[in-house]
């Protein structure tokens, strides 16, 4: 097989095949030689792993990650990808495309069903516009995984691995953390791409929790994280009135059994705090 990070060899196949980008889908392709092996090894891929893969694009990825584990299954949702696969996969055994929108899939499903016997990561170049609820539905629906490994928009990146309390913390961070470990594994430049996107990339690897760090309902927590960033400007009992139609003397009785000044702001807050006043909620 030819060089998949060769532009002239992608414009090729992509040409036979004819294939335009969608923008609605977020296609960027990898075309930086360096970055899918370095994913590929960071992802955790090797003999008795089977590594789950979301958007393959033309298989640079995917051809990285099925020389190191034992079998790979990549989830597409471009049907005019899938005959482009068939040809840049051709000479791989240990490979399984799955023409589906992963956010609509069953998972835990498709997961006991292909990967038997093996330990599971995900390894992923997400496109933008579906990083969180991807991310989130690999978390949330508390799949038998060790890792997911993925790229993501930088500013994203940031967001997601910065530390709980700290001012670029948000929601999604909050929420990554009661679920796994985040951590920013290396940038990756927009010029890595074709067509190269308007921003810079960075691969981040979420390591699974086997439970959550605090003692909490998920559904009052995540209610509760919600409402308080919600409009983060805004004061925690301000937020938290708004965001969950509670009275403002009410809310402040909540904070104040939780320990929580009513002045804080949400990205001040602590897991613990947000599950103190989930509690009391």
């Amino acid at each position: 097989m030819k060089r998949l990070s060769d532009i002239s060899v992608i414009k090729e196949i992509l040409t036979r095949h004819g294939f335009n980008f969608s923008k609605s889908l977020g296609q960027n392709f990898l075309i930086n030689p360096s970055v899918c092996p370095r994913m590929a090894e960071e992802s955790g891929a090797a003999m008795g792993v089977g590594v789950l893969e979301i958007g393959p694009g033309i298989g640079v990825l995917t051809r990285e990650l099925c020389q190191r584990a034992e079998r790979v299954v990549a989830v597409e949702l471009d049907k005019r990808l899938l005959p482009v696969l068939d040809e840049t996969l051709s000479d791989l055994d240990n490979v399984k495309i799955v023409n589906a929108d992963v956010l609509e899939l069953d998972l835990n499903k498709l997961i006991a069903e292909e990967f038997e016997g093996l330990e599971v990561v995900v390894c992923a170049n997400l496109p933008y516009y579906i990083t969180s609820p991807v991310i989130m539905k690999l978390l949330e629906d508390r799949l038998p995984i060790r890792a997911v490994t993925v790229m993501v928009q930088k500013e994203a990146a940031q967001r997601i691995c910065a530390p709980v309390g700290s001012r670029q913390s948000g929601a999604v961070t909050v929420a990554v953390n009661f679920y796994a470990e985040p951590e920013l594994l290396f940038g990756v430049s927009a010029g890595s791409f074709m067509p190269a996107p308007k921003v810079d990339s960075a691969v981040i690897r979420l390591r699974v929790l086997d439970e959550p760090p605090v003692d909490a309902e998920p559904d009052k927590f995540f209610k509760t994280v919600k409402a308080a960033f919600s409009q983060r400007r805004k004061v925690i009992s301000n937020s938290l009135s708004s965001g969950l139609s509670k009275s403002k003397d009410e809310i402040n009785q909540i904070l104040a059994r939780a320990e929580v000044s009513p002045t804080a702001r949400a990205e001040q807050l602590s897991l613990e705090d947000f599950s103190r006043i989930s509690k009391y909620i």
